[in-house]
Order: C-alpha cells, then structure tokens, then sequence
C-alpha cells in the first residue's frame, strides 16, 4: 500500500513526531505549567528530554525486538498491535476538544522532574517496540540514509512541535482553547488512523507470507 522509500519514512517519521509533540501528556504539561508559571525558555527546555530519556528506551525495545526478528508471526503480531496502537493514537486525538491543563494545581518542575517523568512513561517504550523500531528495521533495508531521515524528521518535528507550544503559550494564553489546535489534531488524528491501516496490511502479508 505504501511504496517503501527513504521521502516514507522521512514523512511517517514527521506525522509521529508531530503526534508526539502536540498531544497531551505528561510531557506537554510539564512544558505549558513551566511556560506559564515561569518563562517561554523555561517550558522550551523541557522540549530537549525526549532527546535524553528516548535514547535507553531505543536501546531496549531494539534489542527486544531483534530477538525476535526471525520469527515471521511475531513480527506479524508486533505489526498488528502496531496499527492498535496508532489506532488509539488516533482516537485519543481526534477526542482532543481543547490543550486543557489546570495550572492552579501544579507545581514548578524542573527539567530533572521532566527527565524522570518522561523516562517512567510507558507511552515511548510501547511505541519504540510496535511501531518505531520496526519502521527504522524496514527503512534500513532500504539504506542507513533512510534511517538517518526517519529519526532526524522525528525528533526535528517532536522538540520543534514542542517548542512552538511554549512559545505560543507564552504570548497568549488562550492558546489552550484555540480552535486551529483543536483541527489541527483532528486533521493529525485521521493521519493516524490511515497510517494504522498501513500496519495492519503489513502484519497481514507478514503472517500469510504475501508478496
């Protein structure tokens, strides 16, 4: 369905990235409470620790997932819980009716507390080992350039996408109610849905073996 190239993986790693940086979550609150209780570079630093905290968690799900890399009906499987969990991906954003997050109740994290946070959230792990390892074992048959594309779009667009939440928060709260976010993710929510379709039609020819 979709025609492996290196312009592929540069695009599906751009549209998790972006899903990744605009969703809400642990890492999003931590940069909208840092921006409003203290400064646009405050809450920018935060938009850094996924370059930090991803790195084990790649690490770990490559080396599980190479284990089984032999075996056609994991793989096959690895592929399906992939699409579900694109899939939900896509429903928890297409719900997203505003960047709701209630400042009164937090408290100032530092970028120390957004390291750890981001590090326990399971999120990354699930997501490494279903979808991103896999994608980076597929763009690597194609050349080390297409790996190099997948990840670079990922983490340009995940920190990019964050940093341009602090500093829009930063100038107007409103922000968090804004209408244009709100399609934004809904347009990203469809994305997601069509790109787990794609993973579902992979473990499918993955399983019965077709060409």
């Amino acid at each position: 369905m979709i025609e492996d190239s290196a312009f592929t993986y540069l695009t599906m790693g751009a549209l998790f990235g972006l899903s990744a940086g605009l969703s809400p979550g642990p890492l999003l609150t931590l940069v909208i409470s840092e921006t409003l209780q203290h400064t646009k570079a405050e809450g920018s630093k935060i938009a850094f620790v996924p370059l930090i905290t991803d790195l084990p968690v790649i690490l770990i799900t490559f080396f599980v997932f190479s284990r089984f890399s032999q075996f056609t009906v994991v793989l096959g499987l690895i592929s399906f819980l992939g699409g579900m969990y694109v899939a939900w991906l896509g429903y928890q954003t297409l719900k997203i009716k505003e960047l709701s997050v209630d400042t009164q109740k937090l408290r100032p994290e530092s970028f120390k507390k957004g390291i750890l946070t981001n590090f326990l959230n399971p999120n990354p792990y699930f997501f490494w080992l279903t979808v991103g390892i896999p994608l980076a074992f597929k763009a690597y048959a194609i050349s080390l350039g297409a790996v190099i594309l997948f990840f670079l779009s990922f983490y340009t667009i995940l920190v990019g996408s964050v940093i341009g939440i602090a500093l829009v928060v930063g100038r107007s709260k409103t922000f968090l109610k804004n209408k244009a976010y709100v399609w934004i993710m809904r347009a990203l929510g469809i994305a997601l849905f069509i790109f787990a379709l794609f993973f579902f039609y992979d473990g499918i020819k993955i399983i019965y073996n077709l060409n």
